[in-house]
């Protein structure tokens, strides 16, 4: 009995110190790892978060870029951090799909990461050079069967969405269409609009101004429903091709063993943050479709993007160095 009643004194001691921790979180500044270069949406989007939660609870969250390793670097640093919610890694679709394109990777993002939140989403669009003689989905794929060798997509970066759902879309329909790898979206839009890439996929913020101005015809973009700031592009789905759905993803996760009320901190306060007018619309602008979702359901999320990407990492047998 004695010892029974030492081990419960012990675990209420542990749960109050949980709880007393979590009621005094945080009591220092805090370390906001975005494992890319500042400027691009991750960054952007992590800044925004940073800002509000900054002014909310009176200790600044510092925003530190590690562009490195396709993002594999600064998700190593989150890894190997104190599970004490002061240190939090933003992260975008390369973290899930990484894993199945780098023959080594120093994190596994279901065994080393708890998942706080999907902040917001953007959806990939396929887009061409005006000229190229198809309006539509299904006339671009008539066309590329016709010719086949002689059109070619610019993408991203190697294992980036929009690389893997041109993958998708040319193995879906056993199209001849070569791809060209850019390093960033404005490289690959900038040859799409010269005319050297004819077709283009990529995520929607870097070329939705570029469609609207008709310096690129934007075919579809890749999501269950159409993008609020380009009403007029069709989905896949309704441009009769199912099944191609493909987004880019802004999250929040971090140390696996981080405290629950850490967590569940961060993830109420981010949805707060995400349903204020101002970030919404802002979100909005960027081309992003505010999520905030439990973590939870962003957990089921990773692991179902982890096992759709890798299918496709697979069958087109796609490798990083």
């Amino acid at each position: 009995m004695t010892t029974l009643f030492r081990g419960l004194v012990v675990l209420l001691a542990l749960a109050y110190a949980g709880n007393a921790a979590a009621q005094v979180y945080p009591s220092h500044p805090i370390r906001m790892i975005v494992p890319f270069a500042a400027g691009g949406p991750t960054d952007v989007i992590a800044r925004i978060v940073a800002q509000k939660l900054s002014e909310t609870w009176g200790q600044q969250i510092y925003i530190e870029n590690v562009p490195s390793g396709g993002g594999n670097a600064g998700a190593a640093m989150v890894a190997k951090a104190p599970p004490d919610g002061y240190t939090i890694l933003v992260v975008s679709t390369g973290f899930i799909v990484n894993p199945s394109i780098y023959a080594k990777v120093p994190y596994d993002p279901i065994k080393d990461f708890a998942p706080v939140t999907l902040v917001a989403s953007s959806p990939n669009v396929l887009s061409v050079h005006p000229e190229v003689p198809a309006r539509s989905v299904r006339e671009l794929i008539d066309l590329v069967k016709a010719n086949p060798g002689k059109f070619s997509f610019a993408q991203p970066g190697t294992g980036s969405t929009p690389h893997l759902a041109g993958e998708l879309f040319r193995l879906k329909f056993g199209l001849d269409l070569v791809m060209v790898p850019f390093n960033g979206a404005a490289l690959a839009i900038n040859s799409t609009m010269g005319g050297h890439t004819p077709v283009a996929f990529t995520a929607l913020p870097p070329a939705m101004a570029n469609i609207k101005d008709g310096k690129l015809r934007g075919l579809a973009v890749l999501s269950l429903k159409r993008a609020a700031v380009l009403p007029e592009v069709p989905t896949m789905a309704e441009a009769g091709v199912p099944d191609q759905e493909s987004d880019t993803l802004t999250g929040v996760v971090v140390p696996i063993g981080t405290p629950k009320e850490i967590i569940d901190r961060w993830n109420s306060e981010i949805v707060r943050v995400v349903a204020s007018p101002d970030v919404k619309r802002r979100l909005q602008d960027l081309g992003f479709e505010p999520v905030a979702d439990a973590p939870e359901h962003f957990g089921a999320r990773i692991k179902t993007e982890i096992a759709k990407w890798a299918k496709v990492v697979h069958d087109a047998n796609i490798k990083a160095d």
